[in-house]
């Protein structure tokens, strides 16, 4: 599996942003683009939003929503690795949401923990181990904010 999502932008000899290619990691074929009614047909409060899917992997993520390019939110994950996301984030966006720390500090200390550079700390992008770190470091940090 690659560890980049895989996607390019390019600009037409017009200046604009020609549409992105989303990879899917697990098969490694184009992502489609899609609504939020194919990802959540139950959801009408989502139909407006786009998503990047891989119908055979049943994978897929969000985009962001402002983005005229239709940017991927991170990679494309498949329900083990949703998981995995929603529970990094449950466990650490407290950190910065409660005012334990600021956002920025929040992260740097998390990719201080991962080895990572505070540039690629994105839970979006992280894979289900390293999620299952976020987890781990989160749940054993001390009052002083150490792992124990």
């Amino acid at each position: 599996m690659k560890i980049s999502i895989g996607h390019t932008v390019s600009r037409q000899n017009n200046g604009a942003a020609k549409p992105l290619l989303v990879v899917c990691d697990y098969c490694g074929k184009p992502a489609e683009l899609v609504s939020g009614l194919r990802i959540y047909p139950h959801r009408p409060d989502l139909k407006d939003l786009r998503f990047w899917n891989c119908d055979p992997c049943l994978a897929y993520v969000g985009c962001h929503k402002n983005s005229d390019r239709n940017a991927p939110l991170g990679r494309l994950a498949d329900a083990e690795l949703r998981f995995w996301k929603q529970q990094a984030h449950a466990n650490f966006d407290p950190l910065w949401k409660t005012g334990q720390m600021k956002r920025r500090e929040a992260y740097s200390w998390l990719a201080s923990e991962l080895k990572i550079a505070f540039t690629n700390c994105h839970i979006g992008m992280f894979n289900v181990e390293q999620c299952k770190r976020v987890v781990d470091f989160v749940t054993k940090r001390d009052a002083g904010g150490r792992v124990l």
